[in-house]
C-alpha cells in the first residue's frame, strides 16, 4: 500500500483551523465562571459586638460574582452549618430555562442539608447590579449574602461613563440570631424583632458598646478595637467618576444613603438604565439595587462621611457610617464634620417623589403592553389567627408546603398543596385602609396563582393600616423570575377606573423589586413568559416569615426535566440526591 501524500497547503489549513477551534474553545471556557463556596458558622464582630453569623469562605458579605452578560455561572455550595439547611437565591437573575436553580426553598428546590454539596448553574442573561442571599428561613439576616455584578458584552457602550466601579451592600444588623427572632414572631404572645442594633455598610458598622461595668456583659463580647468593625473605606482619586452599585438587603429597615458634600446621579435600577437625575441622597428599600455616579470633586485635603439612616420607621438605630477617602489622605482619618442625619424619617411624600422620578432611559425604553389580560389586586394586611400574629394578602397568610411547588407540579403531585385558588381581590367598597382592622377572620393556605402562559398580568399592591393604630409600613415586594414595568404609585385606596388612566405607558422603569408606600398603592405589569413557579413576596424578612407572600405558576408544562439534586424532601424523600 502506498503512502498517502497530503499537500502542504492542506496541512497548513488544518493547522490553522485547529488553532482557531482551540482558541474558540478557550474563549468559550473563559465565559464559564466557576465558584466553590463553603457556608459555615463563625463568630465575628461586624459591628464590634460578637455574634455567631453565617459566612461564605469566611466572609460576609460573601465573594462578589463578576461576570459578563451571557456567561454561565457555576457555584458549588457546601453546607457546613452543623444544624441548619440552606438555599441561595440569585436575586434579579431570571433563571430562563433553569427555574430549578432559583434557590427558593419550598418553591423551586428542597433545601441543602448540613454536610451536603449542591451545585447551581445558570446564565446571567442581562447586565446590571444584582444580589444573592440565603432563602431558607431568615438566614440572610445572619450574613448569608453578596453582590453579583454583570457587565455589558464586549463592544457594547453603556449610556454613561465612569472611571471606576464599586459594589456596596447596605444592611441592618441584629445581635439576636435569626432562630431567636423567628421564634418570637411565631410565638403567642407575639414578640416583635424590634429595631436593629446597627446599620452595616459593606458588612461593617459600629455598635455603641456598653461599659465593662454594665451588668451581664460577657468579657470580650463587645470590643471597638476589633478590625472587623472599623468603618468601610471607599478610596477615591480626586477628579475621577465612580459608579457605586448601591444595594440593600436589610431585614426590616428602609434606608437613605448619602455621601457628605457630594451629589449622586442615578443611572441604573435593578439592571435597567434610568433617565439620569441628580439626588443629594438615595432612598433604597430591601431587595433594590441602584447604580449612582459620584464625582470626587470636593476639597481633596480631607475625607468625607458616607452615611445610611433609617427612614419610614421611627429610627432606633444609630447612623451607619463609612469613610469616603480622598487619596492620598489616610484612609482611617475621620472627617472633621458631623455625619449626615438624612431626611425626615416620616416624610413619605419625599420618598414617593423619588419613586416617581425613576423612569426608563430614553434610549433604552422597553414599551409595556398597552393592556393586560388579568388584574390581581393584593391587599397587604396584618392579621391574627387563633391568637397568633400574621401578615396576609387578601386575608390569606402564606405557608410553604413540604414538597416544593415546581416538583409537585412537574411530577403531578397535586395533593402536595392546596388546589383551591387564592383570592384575586378584596372588598374594595367596604374595607377601610386607614383604620386599625380586626382581621381576625384570616386563614392560612399554600394555594398558588395559576397564570396563563405568555399572558400580560397587572398586579396592584395595596397598603393599609397594620394592627397598630395610625401605622402603615413600607413594603418592598420582590418578584422572582421576571422584570416588571412599574406603571405607577398612588396615595389612598386604588380605584380601578380612575387610577388606571394614570398609568405610565410611555417610559416606565422595569424592576424586580418595588416599594408600596404607607397608605398607598403600587401598580406593576409583567408578561408571564418564563416557564416555572415563582415566589412574589415582601422582602422584609420578618414580614415574609409571617406570611406576606404569594406564589405564581406559569407554563410549568414547558419546563424541562428536573434535576434530581433539587429533590429529597416531602413527597420526594425517596428520590436520589447526589
Amino acid at each position: 500500500m502506498g503512502v498517502l501524500k497530503v499537500p502542504v497547503q492542506l496541512l497548513c489549513l488544518c493547522f490553522v483551523v485547529t488553532v482557531v477551534l482551540l482558541l474558540a474553545s478557550q474563549t468559550a471556557e473563559a465565559r464559564i465562571r466557576r465558584y466553590k463556596w463553603e457556608v459555615k458558622n463563625e463568630f465575628n464582630f461586624p459591628d464590634c459586638y460578637k455574634k455567631l453569623m453565617i459566612t461564605i469562605n469566611g466572609r460576609s458579605p460573601g465573594p462578589t460574582i463578576l461576570a459578563q452578560q451571557g456567561d454561565t455561572i457555576i457555584v458549588e455550595v457546601k453546607n457546613s452549618l452543623h444544624t441548619e439547611n440552606i438555599a441561595i437565591h440569585w436575586h434579579g437573575i431570571r433563571q430562563i430555562g433553569t427555574p430549578w436553580f432559583d434557590g427558593t426553598e419550598g418553591v423551586t428546590q428542597c433545601p441543602i442539608l448540613p454536610g451536603e454539596t449542591f451545585t447551581y448553574e445558570f446564565v446571567v442573561d442581562k447586565p446590571g447590579t444584582f444580589l444573592y442571599h440565603g432563602h431558607y428561613g431568615m438566614q440572610r439576616t445572619d450574613g448569608l449574602y453578596g453582590s453579583i455584578r454583570v457587565s455589558v458584552p464586549d463592544g457594547v457602550i453603556e449610556p454613561f461613563s465612569y472611571d471606576y466601579d464599586r459594589s456596596i451592600i447596605l444592611n441592618d444588623w441584629y445581635h439576636k440570631s435569626t432562630s431567636e427572632l423567628a421564634t418570637g414572631l411565631s410565638s403567642n404572645p407575639f414578640v416583635w424583632v424590634g429595631e436593629p442594633q446597627s446599620l452595616l455598610i459593606q458588612g461593617r458598622g459600629r455598635f455603641n458598646c456598653p461599659t465593662l461595668s454594665s451588668p451581664n456583659l460577657e468579657v470580650g463580647l463587645c470590643n471597638i478595637s476589633k478590625p472587623e468593625c472599623s468603618p468601610y473605606v471607599l478610596t477615591v482619586v480626586p477628579g475621577k467618576v465612580y459608579r457605586l452599585r448601591i444595594s440593600s438587603l436589610t431585614m426590616l429597615s428602609a434606608l437613605n444613603f448619602e455621601i457628605e458634600g457630594h451629589n449622586m446621579t442615578i443611572v441604573e435600577a435593578d439592571g435597567h438604565y434610568v433617565e439620569p437625575f441628580v439626588v443629594k441622597n438615595l432612598n433604597i428599600y430591601s431587595g433594590e439595587t441602584y447604580s449612582v455616579l459620584v464625582k470626587a470633586d470636593q476639597d481633596p485635603s480631607r475625607n468625607y462621611w458616607a452615611a445610611t439612616n433609617v427612614v419610614s420607621r421611627q429610627p432606633g438605630t444609630p447612623t451607619g457610617l463609612a469613610i469616603f477617602n480622598y487619596y492620598p489622605n489616610h484612609p482611617r482619618r475621620s472627617p472633621p464634620t458631623t455625619p449626615p442625619t438624612g431626611p425626615v424619617w416620616n416624610d413619605s411624600d419625599y420618598r414617593m417623589a423619588q419613586s416617581f422620578a425613576i423612569r426608563a432611559h430614553q434610549g433604552h425604553i422597553i414599551p409595556p403592553p398597552v393592556r393586560s389580560d388579568r388584574v390581581i389586586i393584593l391587599l397587604n394586611t396584618q392579621n391574627e389567627i387563633d391568637g397568633y400574629r400574621y401578615w396576609a394578602v387578601n386575608n390569606v397568610s402564606f405557608t410553604l408546603p413540604e414538597t416544593p411547588y415546581l416538583i409537585a407540579l412537574k411530577e403531578n403531585l397535586l395533593h402536595a398543596f392546596d388546589q383551591k385558588l387564592p383570592p384575586e381581590n378584596y372588598d374594595l367598597v367596604n374595607y377601610d385602609i386607614f383604620v386599625k382592622p380586626n382581621n381576625s377572620n384570616a386563614t392560612t393556605s399554600n394555594s398558588i396563582y395559576r397564570l396563563q402562559f405568555n399572558s400580560t398580568v397587572d398586579i396592584i399592591l395595596q397598603n393599609a393600616n397594620s394592627m397598630k393604630a395610625n401605622d402603615s409600613e413600607t413594603h418592598p415586594w420582590h418578584l422572582h423570575g421576571h422584570n416588571f414595568w412599574v406603571l405607577g404609585y398612588g396615595k389612598g385606596k386604588f380605584n380601578p377606573i380612575t387610577d388606571t388612566n394614570k398609568f405610565n405607558l410611555v417610559d416606565p422603569i422595569m424592576k424586580n423589586t418595588v416599594p408600596v408606600h404607607p397608605y398607598g398603592w403600587t401598580a406593576l405589569r409583567f408578561r408571564a413568559d418564563n416557564p416555572g413557579v415563582w415566589s412574589f413576596h415582601c422582602h422584609i424578612e420578618a414580614h415574609m416569615h409571617m406570611g406576606m407572600r404569594v406564589v405564581l405558576e406559569e407554563g410549568v408544562e414547558k419546563v424541562g426535566k428536573l434535576p434530581s439534586s433539587i429533590m429529597g424532601c416531602g413527597k420526594t424523600k425517596g428520590n436520589y440526591r447526589p
